[in-house]
């Protein structure tokens, strides 16, 4: 394969490489005193069913079984002069194995010295060792260098020059402790940075050593220090003794949770080093490749034939003309919208008659969500007809970018407003994995920026691609907003973008922490947008808990969870729980434009005892 292959699939995404080798070599039966990479002389058939697991699992790159290949760690085999051919027959495997499409990485660890400052002999040596294994490695055709788990700058700067002679692309990773120190005391951002210094490293990391929970602050420390990719392989949790075996912890599906905040926090490469396995490797892949999609779909990624002299098309409806919601908010009025979820089948009777007793108490909207946390239910487009039809009630219709191309998302939008509707959010959606379909693929065509134009181009009648339609459109443009988001810069960026294509009004995910809200808005103010601030009415303590640990963008203080625990009976839970959406509203209420209050498990009678319509007797 091309050696600039790995460069370019690094620059277009995400890269997932692959997991443990000795943990998987132990697991199908090798003792822990023989020297796993002799095995690839000895039992190549091992090593190469352990790849083909990995290779199975859709990752982009495995290692070669060539970690300890060099003269330093097999002299204490007797295989010192085996380097060449233990690191010539790793490569080999690997690359029989990977096929055309999965890169391969060879694998160079360090030389077990651990010697922070070596003289000048063993510098030498160490060089000598480390241009013998990455020469046999780049001469057998691994497509670029993992150096991994070095506890010495120094051993790391030699291994690093003595590659660079291959001219192959190296990747330097170091290894560190719980103090996110390295083995000599040095802490891992200044470690780091040296090493990113260096012109023949492409990308930088940490591996080993530590689970994914400490490994995460290792990666937000040595981000600040470089904008080189950085690579993150954690072990799967800290290791333990189980009757006389040693495990690793961390489940598939933590270790994925993980690999999603790496990747949100600026990790380029993700994979897995002690106690990780390929069904590891498969739920980090499905975490992480439709969030990769997701976050990095652009407009200027699908091509669109737009004319030279493109037209400036007509003058917006105002935003009080669009709808009796949006007359309320471009006057000032506080605004109370309940989200009401499609329902699984086609019988709409339920949700239409929780939308009537929201007329009844004078809510202004409901809410309808597509597809939310990936799920598949009524079309929300068709549910939201039906409400205002049989409930006389404005819908606010979430339109998602998951699922649909620009083509269909615009032809949607006509015929939102062919019908009647008129209010919108614009939300890019969340991935499938993070759903019951994992294995249904996102289409993301745009994200919720794009489609923010596209929207503020039909309402001045100009479709995607800047023609002039028979008529212009009027719809309010809503758009969400995460004042809790992992990375906060990006969403304030984001949020920003957001206000330039159009947005009129922003509902926020959930606030369980009002200070965090405060210092979203604030950081937002020039946008001069209204929010409209999300509230859950939790109803138990199982729910707070879900909550606070599975729904994306969603942070629930300590305290509320202490709160809530405090619950014994369902009455407890959703008295306590109302008790603090109550408390949540008070609060935001002189700052915000008004409350979007979800109806957990389809109650509407506790968003409306949230919003201090009914009494929590009532319920």
């Amino acid at each position: 394969m091309d050696q600039t292959e790995f460069i370019n699939r690094l620059q277009q995404g995400i890269v997932v490489g692959d997991g443990a080798m000795g943990t998987m070599l132990y697991s199908h039966g090798a003792f822990l005193n023989t020297c796993f990479d002799e095995l690839c002389l000895t039992r190549p058939d091992l090593i190469a069913g352990i790849h083909a697991e990995y290779v199975a699992t859709g990752c982009d790159f495995i290692e070669t079984n060539s970690f300890g290949a060099n003269r330093f760690k097999l002299a204490h085999f007797g295989l010192a002069d085996k380097v060449e051919a233990i690191n010539t027959a790793a490569a080999e495997i690997a690359k029989k194995a990977a096929g055309d499409t999965v890169l391969v990485a060879g694998s160079v660890g360090p030389t077990g010295t651990n010697n922070p400052n070596p003289d000048d002999e063993l510098a030498a040596s160490l060089a000598e060792a480390f241009c013998e294994q990455t020469k046999a490695l780049a001469d057998s055709g691994v497509d670029f260098l993992l150096l991994e788990t070095f506890t010495s700058t120094a051993e790391l700067r030699i291994a690093v020059d003595a590659a660079a002679e291959t001219a192959l692309p190296i990747i330097a990773q170091m290894t560190c402790n719980d103090q996110l120190e390295t083995f000599f005391g040095t802490p891992i951002e200044k470690a780091i940075a040296e090493i990113a210094s260096m012109d023949t490293v492409v990308a930088v990391g940490l591996n080993c050593s530590l689970g994914p929970s400490d490994m995460l602050e290792g990666l937000k420390r040595i981000r600040q220090v470089t904008d080189k990719p950085i690579s993150i392989q954690p072990n799967a949790g800290l290791p333990r003794r189980v009757e006389g075996r040693t495990l690793y912890m961390c489940t598939p599906e933590y270790m994925a949770e993980y690999a999603k905040r790496f990747f949100e926090n600026g990790g380029a490469i993700i994979g897995g080093c002690c106690g990780t396995t390929p069904s590891h490797i498969k739920e980090i892949i499905k975490t992480v490749r439709p969030l990769a999609k997701a976050m990095t779909a652009r407009p200027a990624a699908v091509q669109i034939s737009v004319k030279e002299e493109a037209p400036a098309g007509m003058e917006p409806v105002i935003l009080k003309d669009k709808s009796s919601f949006g007359a309320k908010l471009a006057a000032g009025e506080p605004v109370a919208c309940i989200e009401l979820t499609p329902p699984r089948g086609v019988d709409a009777n339920k949700v239409i008659d929780s939308a009537r007793l929201c007329k009844e108490y004078g809510i202004d909207a409901i809410n309808i969500p597509d597809g939310p946390r990936a799920s598949a239910r009524l079309s929300p487009l068709v549910t939201a007809l039906k409400i205002e039809q049989a409930a006389d009630i404005e819908t606010i219709l979430h339109i998602c970018c998951r699922d649909k191309n620009l083509i269909g998302l615009q032809s949607d939008l006509l015929g939102i407003h062919a019908m009647g509707l008129r209010n919108v959010l614009l939300i890019t959606g969340d991935p499938p994995k993070l759903g019951e379909y994992p294995d249904a693929t996102g289409v993301f065509d745009l994200d919720s920026v794009a489609l923010t134009k596209v929207v503020d181009g039909l309402n001045r009648g100009l479709d995607i691609a800047r023609n002039e339609l028979p008529q212009q459109l009027s719809l309010t443009v809503g758009v969400g907003a995460n004042p809790v988001a992992s990375e906060l810069h990006r969403e304030i960026e984001r949020f920003k973008l957001k206000a330039q294509a159009g947005a009129e009004y922003a509902i926020t995910q959930p606030v369980f922490d009002t200070e965090m809200f405060f210092e979203f808005a604030e950081a937002n103010a020039d946008c001069k947008l209204p929010f409209i601030a999300g509230i859950w009415p939790f109803t138990s303590y199982k729910n707070a808990e879900f909550m606070a640990n599975e729904v994306p963008g969603v942070v629930v203080p300590k305290t509320l969870l202490k709160r809530m625990s405090k619950a014994t009976t369902r009455e407890d839970g959703r008295k306590i729980g109302i008790e603090i959406a109550r408390e949540m509203i008070e609060t935001l209420m002189p700052h915000v434009a008004g409350f979007a209050v979800s109806a957990p498990f389809g109650n509407v009678k506790i968003a409306l005892a949230a919003l201090g319509k009914l009494g929590i007797e009532e319920l």
